[in-house]
């Protein structure tokens, strides 16, 4: 054995001790990259017996930080400023001196542990792997400085100062501080996210309408954003009702709130109805996040004895417990009366099931009235219609006269699906598509 495999191996060894001795930071080292830079450093710690499964191991490792976009010391920090765990999560509620000192005790040596994981760089596992596979050249690295820059993120500055720091254990109050103001895991990667089934989940790509495309409603759209204001500031911000004819822009409304506000730790919580009767609960598990929720339901409306009616209307009036500060409900219809009426449930003469059963029913048509703010959007008239149509236009850099456009916005209209700001919006990308086709098809 060569004396460089002797020394890689040596240090290998070192890492692995290191890795084995987390603390707390345990599942940051449970990620792809991680597994796979694990499992690199364990084949060339005995690549004597095949040679083979080290090259192949670097090949995997090379391959996950490359579907990553990212060097392994970025990724590294990244996992450890998101990174769920007893400190992470204490750090986010408490101030630094009134944490335990077991704890920071831990946090600061699990810090210094992967300090050491961060500084084997891919340069340095390519060049052991060179030495124990015997290869003439190193395997390519994956690392490019363009590439695997760090982002202009609310990360970036801490990021940044621990890539400089000889020492990071002296970052512990930076980290916690980190975590106080932008929380971890899902929250902290995530603007955009959904509840289903008892989980929240990540929306990579979140819709990116954003305010200015947005045109008409100007009173409703002020409120709005108001209130949110109201949200951001750590004041009492009401749950909002956003009522009102299809295709208005309801829904485009709350979620351009999202590229507005983003920047700002707002998050847009998205929940289906059928998952309204766990809105207790995820408020509950949202009142100890640093950020602010939006919690938003579109197309709302209720049935009969519905779990989902009971499990909003806690949350709008509340209980015995505190309403949360940093939680909202924004939810949009096309019924200003929530719950579905049938002429057959409105109380006969005689009805004798309930002696107050006018009450009930009073009760459930104006269910509507709990939410603090309501919003109503008004279907669009033609006049509306065309300064949507004539704005959008303009935003997607479409020439044509002006007449020519009103008239195909209108005949656009009839034929499909009346005047709304979402007909706007497919007329004119529709148009956008066809004058682009036509314009490339004179150029062949």
């Amino acid at each position: 054995m060569s004396t460089a495999s002797n020394s890689s191996q040596t240090k290998v060894q070192f890492l692995q001790r290191q890795a084995a001795s987390l603390l707390i930071y345990q599942s940051v080292l449970q990620g792809e990259v991680s597994r796979a830079f694990l499992d690199l450093l364990q084949t060339i710690r005995y690549s004597e017996a095949d040679a083979r499964s080290c090259l192949q191991a670097y090949g995997n490792y090379f391959k996950c930080l490359a579907a990553r976009n990212q060097n392994w010391e970025d990724y590294l920090i990244t996992q450890i400023l998101r990174d769920e765990n007893p400190f992470s999560r204490l750090a986010g509620q408490r101030e630094f001196e009134n944490l335990p000192p077991a704890l920071i005790a831990a946090t600061q040596h699990d810090l210094q542990a992967l300090q050491s994981l961060y500084e084997c760089s891919s340069a340095f596992l390519s060049e052991w792997v060179q030495a124990v596979a015997n290869l003439a050249v190193s395997p390519v690295v994956w690392y490019d400085e363009q590439l695997a820059g760090v982002e202009e993120t609310k990360e970036s500055l801490l990021i940044a100062k621990l890539h400089h720091m000889e020492d990071w254990g002296d970052a512990l109050e930076d980290v916690a501080a980190y975590y106080r103001q932008f929380g971890t895991g899902l929250f902290a990667e995530y603007s955009a996210l959904r509840y289903c089934d008892g989980q929240f989940i990540g929306i990579k790509y979140a819709d990116p309408v954003n305010l200015s495309e947005l045109v008409g409603y100007e009173s409703q759209r002020d409120a709005l954003l108001k209130n949110t204001e109201f949200l951001l500031a750590g004041e009492v911000a009401l749950h909002v009702l956003l009522y009102g004819s299809r295709g208005s822009g309801k829904s485009s409304l709350v979620k351009a709130l999202l590229n507005e506000y983003g920047k700002r730790n707002l998050r847009l919580l998205e929940v289906a109805k059928s998952d309204l009767k766990d809105l207790p609960q995820i408020v509950e598990q949202l009142r100890s996040v640093p950020q602010k929720f939006i919690i938003f339901v579109d197309d709302l409306s209720f049935e009969e004895d519905d779990d989902a009616f009971k499990a909003l209307k806690v949350v709008l009036e509340g209980n015995l417990t505190a309403r949360s500060q940093n939680v909202v409900v924004y939810a949009t219809s096309n019924r200003r009366h929530l719950i579905r009426e049938f002429f057959a449930d409105r109380p006969a003469p005689k009805d004798n099931d309930e002696i107050h059963v006018w009450d009930t029913m009073q009760e459930k048509l104006s269910f509507s009235d709990r939410f603090g703010l309501t919003l109503t959007f008004e279907p669009a008239d033609q006049k509306t219609y065309l300064n949507i149509v004539r704005h959008l236009a303009t935003q997607a850099a479409i020439n044509i006269d002006s007449e020519d456009l009103e008239y195909q916005a209108l005949q656009w209209a009839t034929r499909h699906n009346g005047r709304s700001g979402r007909t706007a919006r497919q007329f004119v990308d529709f148009l956008k598509a066809d004058l682009a086709l036509s314009a490339s098809n004179d150029q062949t």
